[in-house]
């Protein structure tokens, strides 16, 4: 069962599991939109197909609160928003270390290799290089791990996992940008925690919140206090 947030006509904000894709892809596993859209038609007894739009998307490895469309009016006034980034979203991450500020704004320029679907950071004179831009802020520090929160300017694949990398604090338990301090089968620290945005239709502001599971590493730091 997907944890439901909120729910009325026009949108639904639900709790991605991590390791559960975003929507249908190669694998054939089961993705949060499909599931939801099953839901949706059972709950109402729906005759027919259900429209569910996907707003935006979190890497498959990451938990957290997504937002979702039920109608195409409130899909296309969403994806604007996200578009012009007036939608605020705060992730939690534990990584490797401790980054060089307790503040600071990463500005890097990406790349992605569509053969491998892996990112990485390039040079401004590559014509197909992106500004990926993003802000964190160190939270607690335990050992040799730093819990951080990070909002995001814009919006790249892979892009807080790959900037963190790059800083040299790779997110605890990412197998693909921090193979060398990882072991293999630990799930990744990365966790969508707010989500922050205008409501498409009664045009009130909306802020849901979801906390990683009380599980390592995140039981390493009060969460509840971030």
């Amino acid at each position: 069962m997907i944890p439901i947030l909120y729910e009325d006509n026009h949108i639904l904000v639900a709790v991605k599991p991590p390791n559960m894709p975003s929507q249908e892809d190669a694998s054939g596993d089961p993705d949060i939109l499909t599931v939801l859209k099953q839901d949706i038609k059972e709950r109402y007894q729906k005759p027919g197909n259900v429209y569910l739009g996907l707003v935006h998307r979190l890497d498959r490895p990451v938990g957290g609160v997504m937002m979702f469309a039920r109608t195409s009016k409130a899909a296309a006034r969403l994806s604007d928003d996200v578009r012009t980034r007036h939608i605020h979203k705060r992730y939690l991450a534990v990584v490797h270390g401790r980054p060089p500020h307790d503040t600071d704004r990463l500005e890097d320029v990406l790349v992605k290799d569509s053969r491998t679907n892996m990112v990485s950071v390039t040079t401004r004179q590559d014509p197909q290089g992106k500004i990926a831009v993003l802000h964190y802020e160190l939270l607690h520090v335990i050992d040799r791990y730093s819990l951080l929160g990070v909002t995001l300017e814009t919006g790249r694949p892979h892009q807080i996992r790959v900037q963190l990398s790059h800083l040299g604090c790779p997110i605890y338990g990412d197998q693909r940008y921090g193979r060398e301090v990882n072991k293999a089968g630990q799930q990744i620290a990365l966790w969508s925690h707010q989500l922050a945005f205008t409501h498409p239709v009664q045009k009130e502001q909306l802020r849901f919140t979801s906390h990683p599971p009380d599980a390592l590493p995140w039981n390493l730091f009060d969460i509840e206090r971030v």
